[in-house]
């Protein structure tokens, strides 16, 4: 199962990574990151793909996907 790891103080809160996400499970906080922001948080990690969709929007590289052993493919039907 694909696993999202985000490093919350290096995100700045820009919510690209919630509007890439197809599986609509990224949300922002209500916590504060050290440079003040609001940072991105998983709500549902057993809905994820692995599309890493989220990964290749976030300007600051805080987001990370990890997958064992199967990679899900996104379909768009």
């Amino acid at each position: 199962m694909p696993k999202v790891l985000i490093e919350p103080d290096r995100c700045k809160g820009c919510e690209l990574c919630n509007a890439a996400c197809p599986q609509q499970i990224l949300a922002m906080s209500k916590e504060i990151n050290t440079k003040g922001y609001f940072f991105a948080r998983v709500t549902d990690q057993t809905r994820c793909i692995g599309c890493r969709l989220c990964a290749i929007s976030c300007p600051d590289v805080a987001i990370a996907i990890r997958v064992h052993a199967v990679r899900y493919n996104l379909y768009d039907y």
